[in-house]
């Protein structure tokens, strides 16, 4: 089988019907060998009912996985990618802001040019400027410094990988927004960008609110965090720890030798207890011995772990 499109999707019955009808004709148009994999995720309308019978229309062309609640798109795209059995795997989203006559290039880019990934680059887009426009710009801007990946919408939902890319990543919590990311962390190198059509929504409302701007920071350094030291947090949590217990050791002598030569010369100074720089000192050497164990129990945790020695490995001879 040559392409499967996986669609995940939150209350999308209207725009299904028509969605299906677009991949079906680019599909037979260009004599590709296909699958649909429609991700219902936890829809509260007719979605699965409607998946129903385009199944039964199309048969085993049409697939369906329906989840007893909302998940998240990462835990549908997950399972999405799980259940594909293309040689190229497209994603995209059921509202039809994602034109499926992007395919065939996708296609040719994976299996011609020999990327791993592309992602779509929504250049013009039709959301509002200010609730979507400007703070996805600060968004992507931000990701291309962390993650060193030159795209410019990391979280386009129209993407296409090789096979392998989807059974060698785990998308996770909200992890989708970073799948060139994770892609990237697990060896894949070949990852490119393609300007793509975006349209604007004909059904239904958005799911995603701004709430998922703090979210994807939050998300961008956890991924950067487990990829820089996820296999070695001692390296993390003891520099760290040793340079402020450090800092505060040398601290208290400072102060203790300020005290000490102030007594020697007969001058008044305050005491130690109520002197506000010892605390602070103390604190720091606590501090960094709390991290300092943090960093050790991190490593424990890491022995016991069943995948501390899960690596990927291209080929054998």
């Amino acid at each position: 089988m040559q392409i499967s499109v996986i669609v995940p999707l939150f209350n999308e019955e209207e725009s299904l019907p028509k969605l299906y009808e677009w991949i079906a004709r680019v599909m037979n148009e260009n004599g590709f060998s296909y699958e649909v994999i429609f991700v219902n995720d936890g829809s509260t309308d007719g979605s699965w009912k409607v998946i129903e019978r385009l199944h039964a229309d199309a048969g085993d062309i049409v697939r369906g996985i329906s989840f007893r609640r909302n998940y998240g798109k990462s835990a549908a795209l997950y399972c999405g990618f799980k259940a594909a059995n293309g040689e190229v795997v497209i994603t995209m989203d059921a509202d039809l802001q994602d034109s499926p006559d992007e395919i065939p290039e996708l296609y040719r880019m994976i299996t011609e040019e020999n990327y791993d990934l592309v992602s779509g680059w929504k250049q013009k887009r039709y959301d509002n400027r200010l609730t979507k426009n400007l703070p996805s710009k600060l968004f992507n801007a931000t990701a291309r410094c962390v993650t060193g990946l030159n795209l410019h919408d990391m979280n386009c939902g129209l993407k296409a990988y090789k096979q392998e890319v989807v059974k060698n990543i785990e998308v996770f919590s909200e992890m989708h927004r970073y799948i060139p990311y994770l892609a990237k962390n697990a060896g894949f190198t070949r990852i490119g960008e393609k300007v793509v059509q975006h349209r604007k929504r004909e059904y239904g409302v958005s799911k995603f609110g701004l709430n998922r701007f703090v979210n994807g920071y939050l998300d961008l350094m956890t991924i950067w965090f487990l990829n820089r030291f996820g296999k070695q947090p001692m390296h993390f949590f003891g520099l760290v720890g040793s340079l402020m217990f450090l800092l505060g050791f040398v601290a208290v002598i400072v102060v203790a030798s300020m005290k000490l030569h102030a007594l020697m010369h007969g001058v008044r100074a305050m005491l130690l207890g109520t002197n506000p720089y010892f605390h602070i000192a103390i604190l720091m050497m606590v501090l960094g011995c709390m991290l300092f164990l943090a960093g050790f129990l991190a490593e424990l945790v890491l022995r016991n772990s069943q995948t501390r020695n899960d690596y990927l490995i291209r080929e054998t001879l």
